[in-house]
Formats: structure tokens, sequence, C-alpha cells
């Protein structure tokens, strides 16, 4: 659920996809505009991208990238020589790594609803001349994909060789291969499930609690004003918590004190210990580059998924999947724990899809998937090789 890691576990493999540019498409119009799931409407959609490598003549090397909770388009590479840090996951995408662009035309977006270029709650609404703030359409993760799959069609491809996702990421993928069978040949879940469970849910409630209850939130009308800034940084903190493990917690910060080596014995000293430095710092990063509005909405749109809703059993509603997958999930991630990626493990196999699993070891928690890339290389990297020689058969 956050895109805060780039290092690879093997630095230097590969080389970097250079310097990128984010494109914008306008998808959707007035007589055939985007029908949300609970019946709004909406057109023209602004939709922000980035794509990395060369799509090939029999337009079948696609593959498309679905960020988590706050991340965007900016998966690989550098916008300018000069930037500190590239894309969010730049040691998966580029030359001769997992998401290999020698090979492969990757795609990524800015999520609908989201806060870096995509329509979502802080964009201009044509028809008040304000911005939509609460007014902007409920969300929910089909109405991302619906966007996402009208921009394949509009860079004129028919079918994606791949998905691929992490967290809510991974959640998109999903809800792709069971809404659109015919555009997806393969599936990468990471680190995702069929639904957030019941924790997951608790603690995007208290994240959202501490941003409407910042005197800052203004109703969402805050545009013009420094908007919620500490409940929004409050709830960063909240969720990082669920991103990380108790044992890489432990290993990289332990009840270590930040600036001295004995108690202040004040209770107004609020980064005594390293780890709540760490989460401040977190926390105050995040407000200089999220809007709070985008992160309600999103994170209303993790509680709604179910994969299932609809359908008798999980079986049911993957039963007419074609792509085939891998699905991946770790063993300190008590966010989407394993036991919910083997629930739809199982449910492929029983309605006889092709599926390949695999538990990860690794303490970083739920961040795992953005920050230990190695082994994702291992195990992605001939299953897209595999489904690229099975696409050309």
């Amino acid at each position: 659920m956050t895109a805060a890691a780039n290092n690879s576990s093997r630095p230097g493999d590969g080389d970097s996809v250079g310097i990128v540019e984010t494109k914008f498409a306008t998808l959707f119009s007035e007589a055939s505009p985007l029908k949300f799931l609970n019946g709004a409407t909406l057109a023209p959609i602004c939709v922000a991208y980035e794509t990395y490598g060369t799509l090939n003549e029999r337009r079948d090397n696609a593959v498309y990238v679905c960020h988590a909770l706050t991340g965007d388009a900016h998966a690989a590479g550098k916008h300018a020589a000069e930037d500190e840090k590239p894309g969010w996951w730049d040691g998966l995408i580029g030359p001769n790594k997992a998401l290999d662009t020698n090979k492969y035309f990757v795609i990524c977006s800015n999520v609908l609803g989201g806060c870096q270029g995509t329509t979502g709650p802080g964009s201009l609404n044509n028809e008040t001349n304000t911005r939509y703030c609460l007014d902007f359409p409920f969300l929910t993760v089909s109405d991302i994909v619906s966007v996402h799959s009208e921009l394949v069609r509009y860079l004129g491809i028919e079918k994606l060789l791949a998905v691929v996702g992490g967290s809510l990421g991974g959640m998109q993928v999903l809800d792709w291969t069971v809404r659109f069978p015919d555009q997806v040949r393969a599936a990468v879940v990471l680190a995702s499930a069929p639904k957030l469970a019941a924790q997951g849910i608790a603690f995007n409630a208290v994240g959202r609690r501490a941003i409407y209850a910042d005197a800052g939130f203004l109703n969402g009308k805050y545009y013009e004003s420094e908007g919620p800034r500490y409940g929004l940084a409050l709830a960063r903190m909240v969720a990082h918590i669920t991103y990380l493990s108790e044992d890489s917690i432990e290993l990289k910060f332990g009840r270590r004190l930040q600036d001295s080596d004995r108690f202040a014995f004040e209770m107004q000293k609020e980064t005594e210990f390293q780890i709540e430095s760490y989460l401040h710092y977190q926390g105050k990063r995040f407000v200089q580059r999220f809007d709070a509005n985008s992160y309600l909405y999103l994170t209303r749109a993790m509680d709604y998924f179910d994969l299932s809703e609809g359908h008798a059993t999980l079986a049911d509603a993957v039963r007419n999947v074609q792509a085939r997958f891998f699905v991946a999930s770790y063993d300190t991630d008590w966010l989407f724990p394993t036991s919910q990626s083997k629930e739809l493990v199982s449910a492929l196999l029983q309605v006889g899809k092709h599926v390949s699993y695999v538990e990860l070891a690794c303490p970083f928690g739920h961040d795992s998937f953005l920050i230990d890339l190695g082994p994702l290389t291992d195990l992605i990297s001939p299953f897209l090789e595999q489904t690229l020689i099975s696409a050309k058969a």
C-alpha cells in the first residue's frame, strides 16, 4: 500500500530506462462517459501515464503495471538527470530486469481518483469551475480498472501480455482478469488478496478519521489553504506501521533513542525514540506529495473491494478468467497474509486455471514487493517469458 522503496537486492543488474516523460490521455466523452459502479457518470477523464520499451509490430508484448495506494505513473527512470530518485519500481522495470524493456512495452498510469495527474477529487469540475472535492463520484477498484482498460484501447492494444501489481495494485489485477478476461494473457499478483481483511479496514478507518478530525479538512474544500496536513501525516504514520514487520522494526530501530543515550523525561518530546522520528519523517514527506481527499477515496475503494461479490464463491468469481496467474505472498506480511493468497490460489485451481504460487521469506513485511526485488526477478522473468512464447505460438 505504499510506494516508498526502490532498492533492488541486486544493485547493478540491468540498466535504467533513462529519462522518461509523463504523458496524458483524455478518455471518455459526454456522449460516452465512464459509468461508475454506483451509477454516477463522468467525462472527460484525464489519465497520466508513462511507457517504457517499445510496442512490437504484433502489439502483443505490452505489460501493464498497477500501482499501490500512494503510488503514481512514474514507475521507472527519471524525469530529469538531476533527479535524486528514479521511479518507484525502477529496480524491476528496465533492460534485463524482471519487466525487461528490451522485450516488453511497459505501461503504468496514475489511478482514477489519484492526485498525480489523473482526474480525481482535486481536479477541476468543468461544470462548476471548482474542484470536485467530496463531490467526486464514489470510487471502487472496478471504476479504476475500467479507466485502465480504456487507456489500453486508446493505445491501440487489443490484448495485454500481462497485468502486474502489488497490494491495491494486485486488487486491480484481479478485477481486470475477471471483468475484462479477453484483455489479459497473464496476471502477476503480489502481496495482495481478493478482499481486504477486517484488520486492514480498521487501519484505513483510523487514517480517515485522523483526516476528518483535522481542523484544516474543511469538509474536503481545503485547496486554498494548507489543508489537513496533521491528519494526513498521522494517517500515513498509522498506515506505514502496517507496511513493516515486527522483525524489520526491531532490526532497524529497536528501542534506540534518537538524540541521546538517556531518557528526556519530557512529555512534549515527540521524537525521543528513533522509530518515532522515522514515522514523523514519513508523515511529513507524505503530506508534501499526496492529497488527503485522494487518500480518503482510495482507501474506501480498498475497503469495498471483494472479488467474490455477486458470486456464490470465490471460485465462481474466477471461473471465466483466461489469464495464467503468478501469485506471491510474504511470510512477514500481516496486512495481506499468506492465508489470503492461498485462498485465491485454491479458488483458481478449483476451476482448473493455470496458477503458480510462492510464499517468499523476507523480513520487510508488506513492503517486501517494493524492496526485495531479486527473488521477484527470478520468478517473474521466466513466467513472462513463457507467456510471451505462448502468445506467439
